[in-house]
């Protein structure tokens, strides 16, 4: 198995011309009826065996943390931590496999989180305690990302700064823990546009970047979802049909968002409020028993209908996205 990234690599080293790739990428895509950016592409299995060293792995990374925190917690959380480095050197670095790569990086971080706690200093408060943690996650995640280049690396280390961010503001001025669910909404949108710097470094999404640029996503996209359904009292039960429309109403508009940007992490992120929405929506007219399935059917339906026709909806939605925009976008094409 290989990606688009492997052959680019083909291409420098000689082995295959630029226009044969090409031909070869167009005759795959003509066979499949789709374009290859609107795929949305990113490398999680190379093999069966990738599943075979992640179960491996977490065998061997339990056995040590365990039998290292006998001695001690902390020695469990340190042993953690070394034996994913350890293993990443060769599964990562060496044989570029992309299941180890992420489970390693997040038991990685996982071990160097939790060396902190385990030690839990008495004359330390427990928040300086946690922003220890993450400062050194963060730091950690720069060098993983420094010596590996595991594309959700980088959506690690932006979640830990922003929490480092909030932790901070909110240690500094308590009252802002009111103002909470706007921190987090900007902070989703900082990470958006994160993403999309990403996104314009690669806007035919043949490179490593249009990998980092999905977990961004991915990880921007409940940050900003979240406070705007949570204001409008959303699982709250203080939903009304007024807020009720206004929630399929704004899913419409994050699905146009999500079709000009060609990723579909926000329609993700949000689903849960819309299925909630329309269930309620269904169980105030009166279908109570059929409520979830009927919500069910037409929301499958709807993703469904669009998936098969994304290229042609994001090439009608593009055309009342301005110039200056669409030049920072994914190619259509």
């Amino acid at each position: 198995m290989y990606t688009n990234e492997d052959l680019n690599i083909a291409i420098e080293k000689g082995v295959f011309s630029s226009e044969s790739v090409q031909q070869f990428q167009e005759l795959i895509l003509s066979q499949n009826n789709t374009v290859h950016v609107d795929e949305e592409n990113f490398r999680l299995l190379s093999g069966f065996n990738d599943i075979f060293v992640v179960i491996a792995s977490s065998l061997l990374l339990f056995s040590g943390a365990w039998f290292a925190s006998t001695f001690h917690i902390f020695f469990g959380a340190a042993a953690l931590s070394l034996i994913s480095w350890g293993l990443a050197e060769f599964f990562v670095l060496k044989r570029k496999m992309a299941l180890p790569a992420i489970i390693l990086l997040i038991s990685f971080l996982a071990g160097i989180a939790s060396m902190p706690i385990t030690l839990m200093i008495e004359s330390m408060p427990a928040g300086g305690t946690i922003l220890i943690s993450v400062v050194l996650t963060a730091l950690f995640a720069w060098l993983h990302w420094r010596r590996f280049r595991v594309p959700i690396t980088v959506a690690a280390a932006a979640a830990a700064i922003i929490t480092i961010i909030l932790t901070l503001g909110l240690k500094a001025f308590p009252s802002l823990v009111e103002w909470l669910l706007p921190l987090l909404f900007v902070s989703g949108i900082s990470l958006f546009f994160i993403a999309m710097i990403w996104d314009a470094s690669d806007k035919v999404r043949q490179t490593r970047n249009s990998d980092v640029a999905f977990w961004l996503h991915l990880a921007a996209a409940p940050l900003i979802v979240h406070p705007i359904f949570s204001f409008l009292g959303i699982l709250t039960e203080q939903e009304s049909l007024w807020s009720i429309g206004l929630v399929i109403t704004l899913y419409v508009f994050l699905t146009m968002i999500s079709l000009a940007v060609d990723r579909r992490a926000i329609m993700v992120s949000s689903l849960g409020y819309v299925l909630f929405a329309f269930s309620t929506l269904f169980q105030t007219y009166g279908f109570v028993s059929y409520s979830f399935a009927l919500t069910g059917i037409f929301i499958g339906a709807s993703l469904l209908l669009l998936s098969a026709f994304w290229h042609t909806s994001r090439s009608k939605v593009l055309k009342f996205i301005p110039s200056s925009i669409k030049v920072h976008l994914p190619a259509l094409s």
